[in-house]
């Protein structure tokens, strides 16, 4: 079974979104080889700018498979984003509720249906001193082992260059490259059938998210750390190592 069809929502995001990419950024785009063409996936992606969701939106919907975000409820209330959101079929994220399952189980249902859901598993900007992807959150994990879908890392660069993590300000010129670099589906067979235990889900994730690295590693031409930074335990990555600077090519 294919992904959903385009849609007017996603159309008119593109009409709206795309010329100004275009025009203000180069492209590096790889990996489409490994986008399914079709079935259910799961994208696993690494965040370091506010810019970058539009960077990946642009390189996926190329791809022909429109993806579905989890997206912070708050963001559906109202307007046209709201409207969009809820045109386009994204999943709200009720975080600290009640509810806050629900979004689990609409990306399991998403991907039963046949349809791409993307993942954010640090689950914020990264707070990597050298913007590297940080220790991920389990969920991508959790849906990928229950529904035993592919899941395809998905690296970034180039969008932090224009607008670094936290900034208030875009700086567009010189024109910076929007690289994007899907690779192969990370192999979670060795998962399969067991009980998905915090063990088991952190070691998946953790394979997750040494793709990512690996992908990031090979864009930026530097080796990643081999140790994710954990801004929630306070830990940084391997003592004595230094941060890449912020403003390195890839």
């Amino acid at each position: 079974m294919s992904g959903r069809r385009i849609g007017f929502w996603y159309r008119l995001a593109a009409v709206l979104v795309k010329p100004p990419l275009v025009v203000l950024f180069k492209r590096d785009w790889r990996g489409m080889e490994h986008i399914p063409v079709d079935g259910g996936f799961i994208t696993a992606i690494n965040h370091n700018s506010h810019l970058d969701p539009f960077s990946y939106a642009h390189f996926q919907y190329n791809t022909g498979r429109m993806p579905r975000f989890l997206i912070k409820a708050g963001v559906f209330k109202g307007g046209f984003v709201g409207a969009f959101l809820r045109g386009t079929s994204q999943i709200p994220v009720y975080r600290e509720s009640t509810d806050a399952a629900n979004a689990f189980r609409a990306a399991v249902d998403a991907v039963n249906r046949g349809e791409c859901v993307a993942f954010y598993p640090e689950g914020t900007l990264t707070r990597d001193p050298g913007l590297w992807p940080m220790r991920g959150k389990t969920g991508a994990a959790r849906v990928a082992l229950l529904t035993k879908a592919p899941v395809i890392p998905v690296a970034q660069w180039g969008a932090n260059q224009a607008l670094p993590p936290y900034a208030k300000r875009p700086r567009f010129f010189p024109r910076k490259t929007l690289t994007v670099h899907a690779g192969p589906p990370v192999d979670l067979s060795a998962y399969y059938g067991k009980e998905p235990t915090a063990e088991v889900l952190r070691a998946a994730t953790d394979d997750i998210m040494a793709a990512v690295a690996e992908l990031l590693s090979e864009v930026r031409g530097e080796r990643a750390p081999t140790e994710r930074y954990d801004y929630r335990a306070g830990k940084s990555r391997a003592a004595g190592e230094p941060p890449a600077a912020e403003e390195e090519s890839k």
